[in-house]
């Protein structure tokens, strides 16, 4: 499977921020399936596409640093729950505008990380020298700061 090695290649030679960048990517494609499969009366996959969404933003959620990330990380949880109670609405009632209303919340967090570019792959790196909220689960770094010393 080429995709498969492909994405693993990639997830294995990212930063912490390349990661988050990857999640939101994801859960970005899982959420836009999740329409798809909606529209298209495909239940147990819409399900399946829903169920992906829910746990990146489980990952995403996990991943804030509220100590360092003081009223950023915070909100940032509150939206990521907002979020998930979004897309358990959207798989009870089997309804699209929650799914619409996640994308485009996606959407907008991952052009922020991306830079605010609307082509997301291989940005270059312009978030500031630290973002505040996020620890380095990824790479076992001081969980306490930005993504620079994550890298260094």
């Amino acid at each position: 499977m080429i995709n498969d090695a492909y994405l693993e290649s990639k997830i294995l030679s990212s930063d912490p921020v390349g990661l988050i960048r990857l999640l939101y990517d994801a859960a970005v494609t899982a959420v836009r399936n999740a329409r798809a499969h909606l529209a298209s009366g495909e239940i147990a996959e819409r399900s399946r596409a829903i169920s992906k969404a829910m746990a990146i933003l489980t990952e995403l959620s996990g991943s804030l640093d509220h100590l360092a990330g003081g009223e950023i990380s915070r909100n940032l949880a509150r939206l990521y729950n907002y979020m998930q109670e979004r897309l358990l609405e959207a798989n009870l009632k089997q309804t699209d505008q929650p799914l619409a209303e996640i994308l485009e919340l996606l959407n907008t967090l991952a052009e922020a990380w991306h830079g605010g570019s609307d082509t997301r792959p291989e940005v270059a790196d312009q978030m500031p020298a630290s973002a505040p909220g996020w620890t380095n689960r990824f790479q076992g770094g001081n969980e306490a700061q930005g993504p620079r010393a994550w890298s260094a």
